[in-house]
């Protein structure tokens, strides 16, 4: 196939999902959700394909010229748009796709501030799912997220799933918006601050960095902790999203 004028494989991030059990677990998971569906750089249509049998509206966005230009013809009852995600908007209740591995972080940064979709499952880097998810520990973009989104971890993908071969394994994440948030929409940038401040800020464990980002007293601080329901021991990474809301509402109060 003819080269993008977007450049080429390396430049476009396109390592193609080849493995058919895996297509179907995404095709499956994105079953178990309603409305019509948004995926997020099509390549060849293995996943649209997938996606197409399930019988619902379904549009598919690729950056790649030519391949936009394929998937129209052996794809008639799909809506194939020629378009970049970064910029796209992202108004169907569902989304799903295998994101290109060097746009994942930009990616799931605007999918977290943007449009109005309800659930999402995404093929990642493995250590992007999985620090997402929580495993092994929670991440500052996760815990400022955590509010108003979930995240779950669907298993791993190994690097020979996908053609060409990627030096990384991917990871299946999912993402459904809380139907009723943990913390007020009006609060997020005040939270997002908060959380900052406590994964970036001085002292030792939960208790000293609140103590800084907060301006309390230790022993203030400590109280906070235990209101909310937390171990003084724990770290910021510890933390769960009731935990994290309960401490944004402990010291709201």
């Amino acid at each position: 196939m003819p080269r993008s004028l977007h450049g080429g494989r390396h430049e476009l991030g396109q390592n193609f999902l080849t493995h058919r059990p895996t297509v179907d677990r995404l095709a499956s998971l994105v079953s178990r959700s309603s409305g019509p569906i948004l995926e997020i750089g099509a390549g060849d249509g293995a996943l649209t394909r997938a996606l197409a049998r399930l019988g619902r509206p379904l549009t598919a966005i690729e950056i790649d010229e030519h391949r936009v230009e394929e998937l129209r013809r052996s794809l008639g009852g799909v809506r194939v748009e020629h378009a970049d995600a970064l910029r796209y908007p992202l108004l169907a209740p569902v989304l799903v796709g295998n994101i290109p591995f060097h746009l994942t972080t930009p990616l799931l940064r605007r999918l977290l501030v943007t449009g109005a979709w309800e659930r999402a499952i995404l093929l990642t880097q493995w250590e992007v799912a999985r620090k997402r998810a929580g495993v092994g520990g929670g991440t500052m973009l996760t815990a400022q997220t955590a509010p108003w989104f979930s995240f779950e971890l669907h298993g791993r993908v190994p690097s020979w799933c996908f053609r060409p071969r990627p030096s990384v394994d991917g990871g299946i994440l999912g993402i459904s918006r809380r139907e009723r948030p943990l913390v007020a929409a009006a609060e997020r940038g005040a939270y997002e601050r908060f959380v900052r401040s406590l994964f970036t800020g001085r002292g030792r464990g939960l208790g000293g960095a609140l103590t800084h980002a907060a301006r309390l007293s230790r022993g203030d601080a400590l109280r906070l902790i235990r209101r909310a329901g937390i171990d003084p021991r724990a770290l910021p990474r510890d933390l769960d999203a009731a935990q994290w809301a309960a401490l944004w509402a402990a010291l709201r109060s």
